[in-house]
């Protein structure tokens, strides 16, 4: 039990020492849209369901979900890819800003950005409709804008970073991000970056960047090696972790036109052994365009494009056995120091130039709560090796963040307090509500980067009452972050005449701090919250009123910060002016002994914002007034 506390305890300290860590993402981004559907009875025309749109939510995908998961993993991201003018563009550089994420992406007019569309009801993928053209290539002008990014992005993050060289991550999927020029201005300005780490489908592309990680899928792996022609058979020896039971596992590299497409790569027995190879039966989810491979139900064989793995004695053959025995010609085709073959359900193996090969596992789940977990594999393989990790702490780390994002629905995304909380090391409760400004900037800075949106709101808060806790609660709910700042004392007699604040701002700021739905609270001295707005650049920006949010004074700055403006309606009988009216109408009756009844009712609207306040009875004259 102490022995794993302190295991626990020492990749705990490797997920710390890698925040901040300048990490360079370039390659192919997509953004994948989900869309959450209903369906109870089959349409007429077809035995095809009828679907109910209920939801859709999207989120970056490719490269750029790479990028984001290294944002919420505590690193500094920057993502440089070629990204279509269009709506889906748009949405994916909502999802970046989310994220933290360093947006130094290029538009390319007249090129669509790559969307992975999934329908799905009752949590099962039903289909997919992909868009965006592989085949349409960058232009040479397009190509020249990605090089002069890469070129700012590499020297910006290096600058940030006090001259420390940063770490490259390059995700390659066969969507056209990644043209020859691309490809050689990498390998020729290797040097620049410190770790560098390669994704791609065709390793083959990349010889000569001698990348310090590669992480193949099993499919990736064994296609590198058949082209490479590494056909030579493999004995195994015969024990009870020996799938194929002693027997000669065969490499078979059939003799085909590159130019045709990838060569295909069958492991089985060696010819002439019992058996033939069996592929029949339902194959799961082979999908050419990402060489996924998947088990057949009848555990005699894993197949995927151009990657058939099968035999014909007891489960079949074992794919971490095969890898495991093929680690150092994987190494020695990429030039990379460390291979991680990636086995999905199964887990990974993984190896480096000194030292035995690492075995992870991880728990099978749906393929709808899968999808980006190899991105998220990635990033923590590629930050924990930035920070000198041993390797097989990085291997132990990437899995973990792959499974802990496997959860739910939807593209993974796994966040340091999630690793950490994974083992058993939840992240230090930074929850100081009461900050200032230079804490506070801090703390929105570290919630960015974990992906959280960020609402802002300001009052004088004097006499908190339940119109107050109904606003702020209604704006928490518009994000992940509540920041409320308050006005300072002298600020509240300025605004409000020299009678107010009633309560000293030690106490109004200690009544918003005890509220659930405010996680921080931000004193100012200045009439308007313009500076403090600058400071945070919120996401959402609140007030309370039945106005237009473009007539909001501080819409103009929190627009061109990137933010939007919500005004949120008035709470129907709440006023802080009404009821110091009526304190200060029942302090009155007491100080003459008048005894003729209750105070006079009366009739509010306001919240945190602006409104007005009026009371009614025989001899009451109208009051108006301002709620904080």
């Amino acid at each position: 039990m102490a022995r794993a506390a302190a295991e626990q305890l020492r990749l705990a300290d490797v997920v710390q020492s890698w925040l901040g860590r300048p990490v360079l993402v370039i390659g192919d981004a997509m953004l994948d849209e989900w869309r959450f559907a209903d369906s109870d009875r089959l349409c007429r025309e077809a035995p095809a369901p009828v679907l109910t749109l209920r939801r859709r939510i999207s989120a970056a995908g490719g490269a750029a979900n790479t990028a984001v998961n290294i944002a919420t993993l505590g690193g500094r991201s920057v993502l440089v890819a070629p990204v279509g003018a269009d709506a889906a563009g748009d949405e994916l550089h909502d999802c970046l800003d989310r994220a933290g994420v360093w947006d130094r992406t290029v538009s390319q007019p007249g090129r669509y950005t790559p969307v992975k569309r999934r329908m799905l009801a009752g949590d099962q993928i039903l289909l997919r409709e992909d868009s965006g053209d592989p085949d349409d290539p960058l232009s040479d002008l397009g190509v020249d804008c990605l090089l002069t990014a890469l070129d700012c992005a590499s020297e910006e993050l290096r600058a940030a970073s006090g001259g420390e060289k940063p770490t490259l991550v390059v995700c390659d999927y066969g969507l056209g991000a990644l043209p020859a020029p691309v490809r050689a201005w990498l390998v020729e300005h290797r040097d620049r970056y410190a770790t560098v780490a390669l994704d791609a489908h065709d390793l083959a592309d990349w010889r000569g960047l001698a990348p310090t990680v590669v992480t193949p899928s099993f499919a990736e792996a064994t296609r590198l090696l058949a082209r490479a022609g590494a056909v030579r058979p493999t004995m195994h020896p015969a024990t009870s972790a020996d799938p194929a039971g002693g027997r000669e596992l065969h490499l078979e590299h059939p003799e085909v036109d590159p130019a045709d497409g990838p060569s295909e790569l069958t492991v089985g027995t060696a010819p002439g052994a019992a058996g033939t190879r069996r592929t029949d039966g339902p194959t799961g989810e082979p999908t050419p365009g990402e060489s996924r491979v998947a088990m057949t139900r009848d555990g005699l064989s894993v197949t995927g494009t151009g990657v058939t793995v099968n035999a014909e004695v007891g489960a079949g053959v074992d794919r971490a056995v095969l890898a495991e025995s093929r680690l150092a010609e994987l190494r020695a085709h990429t030039g990379a120091a460390v291979v991680a073959v990636t086995l999905d359900t199964e887990g990974a193996v993984v190896g480096g130039v000194d030292g035995a090969p690492a075995r992870s596992h991880s728990t099978p789940v749906p393929a709808s709560h899968a999808v980006g977990a190899g991105d998220a594999y990635l990033a923590a393989m590629t930050l924990a090796l930035a920070a000198d990790a041993p390797l097989s702490t990085a291997a132990q780390l990437a899995q973990l963040a792959a499974t802990s994002t496997v959860a739910g629905t939807g593209t993974c995304v796994c966040r340091r307090e999630d690793l950490l909380a994974a083992l058993g090391r939840p992240a230090p409760d930074d929850r100081q509500v009461l900050v200032d400004t230079g804490h506070l900037t801090e703390i929105v800075a570290e919630h960015r980067r974990a992906g959280r949106s960020i609402v802002f709101t300001n009052g004088c808060f004097d006499v908190l009452h339940r119109g107050h806790i109904r606003y702020l609660e209604q704006a928490r709910a518009l994000g992940d972050l509540l920041v409320v700042a308050v006005n300072s004392d002298g600020s509240v007699r300025r605004l409000k005449g020299a009678d107010r604040p009633v309560n000293p701002i030690e106490d109004r700021a200690a009544l918003l701090a005890a509220l659930t739905c405010v996680d921080h609270v931000v004193v100012f001295e200045e009439d308007s919250p313009a500076t403090l707005i600058e400071a945070v650049r919120p996401d959402v920006y609140v007030k309370g009123g039945d106005y237009p949010p473009e007539l909001v004074p501080e819409a103009p700055l929190v627009q061109r910060l990137g933010g939007q403006v919500r005004t949120l309606g008035y709470v129907p009988d709440r006023s802080t002016s009404a009821i110091i009216d009526r304190i200060r109408a029942y302090g009155q009756e007491g100080a003459t002994g008048a005894q003729a009844g209750p105070p006079p009712a009366v009739e509010t609207s306001g919240t945190a914002g602006a409104g007005t306040a009026t009371t009614t009875g025989a001899d009451a004259p109208p009051l108006t007034g301002k709620a904080p």
